[in-house]
């Protein structure tokens, strides 16, 4: 699994992930080990009967904040993509624990995710205590997402576009802060001279991936700029109204 950083990060393995010391705990804040918040995630999925396939966790240069991402198996691999989950936590108090639904294409590794879950919330004294049984509420609500993702990429497959439509889209997306107005060009290339054959067809679904191949390189904002994405494209295909 392709896991493009911005932002000093850096790719680790599990070994030096387990590795990382988690700072002493205060009165009123209780940091999660990064390794062991991974593993309780990994539990919940394995209580639901899901099995984790291709994985990548990476570390900002101080090994304050971890991001990582985990494919979830599934029995059909049909529509082309597959399942993943966002993971995400910190030693610095910047931002808290936190999973994040999404889906990785086949063909081009992008990712993108579309529907985040904050129950884990911030990391307050109790949270150690109670992060299992929120890991398990989180991975039952990021299975309705996935069932709704099913749904929303089929739509995206099938609903053609014209170019007039696609650059409409493009500055809406830029006025939603999707990306930025010098991704413009990179989006249009994608759409106009598709790198991959999957993706000819002039549909939402071609549009959507010429977005995030562009969106690539940013882990820290892809999650929030892809939901906003998915909320955009939903509305104009008529999911949302």
């Amino acid at each position: 699994m392709e896991l493009l950083l911005h932002c000093g990060a850096a790719v680790v393995g599990r070994d030096f992930l387990a590795q990382v010391k988690t700072p002493d705990p205060t009165n009123s804040w209780s940091p999660i080990d990064h390794f062991d918040f991974l593993r309780i995630v990994e539990n919940a999925l394995t209580k639901e009967g899901l099995k984790t396939g291709e994985e990548a966790h990476a570390l900002t240069k101080d090994n304050n904040r971890y991001f990582g991402v985990l494919e979830v198996l599934r029995t059909s691999n049909a529509l082309g993509y597959s399942r993943v989950l966002g993971l995400r936590n910190s030693h610095d108090k910047s931002i808290s624990a936190g999973i994040v639904a999404g889906a990785s294409v086949f063909v081009c590794d992008n990712l993108s995710f579309s529907g985040e879950v904050n129950i884990l919330r911030k990391h307050t004294s109790q949270l150690n205590r109670d992060i299992s049984p929120l890991a398990d509420m989180a991975i039952q609500q990021l299975l309705e997402h996935w069932d709704y993702q099913d749904r929303r990429i089929k739509t995206y497959q099938g609903f053609v576009l014209n170019d007039s439509q696609v650059h409409d889209l493009v500055i809406q997306a830029t006025d939603a802060n999707v990306c930025p107005n010098r991704m413009i060009p990179h989006v249009l290339k994608h759409w106009r001279s598709p790198a991959y054959s999957d993706f000819e067809e002039r549909t939402a679904w071609s549009l959507f991936n010429g977005f995030t191949q562009a969106l690539k390189g940013n882990l820290t904002e892809l999650p929030s700029r892809t939901i906003r994405l998915h909320d955009l494209f939903d509305r104009h295909v008529g999911l949302l109204s």
